[in-house]
């Protein structure tokens, strides 16, 4: 499995409930490409900004996931609701 942990900057000062909507508009769409197992949307109790995890079958499909046209419309639809960009991590799954 391959997994892939994105770091959100902030959201725009009132944006958070349109950057909800995003998230799950852009989840059902991701969820429509081969090898999508799953993500998750992460907030934290302390405050701060939301994190992802996002897990496919392997590197290889979430590699052509990017290519694809809903992974552009979804990172031009998230950037006016963002103060910088998002900052991925990327990682296999080793162990369960």
């Amino acid at each position: 499995m391959f997994v892939v942990i994105v770091q959100f900057p902030p959201v725009g000062e009132g944006k958070d409930a349109e950057f909800l909507e995003w998230f799950a508009w852009s989840n059902r769409e991701f969820a429509k490409s081969k090898g999508f197992i799953g993500r998750v949307l992460l907030k934290p109790e302390q405050g701060g900004g939301y994190t992802s995890i996002v897990k496919y079958d392997s590197r290889e499909a979430f590699v052509a996931m990017q290519g694809s046209p809903a992974h552009s419309e979804a990172g031009k639809r998230v950037r006016p609701l963002l103060d910088g960009s998002p900052t991925p991590q990327f990682y296999e799954v080793i162990a369960e």
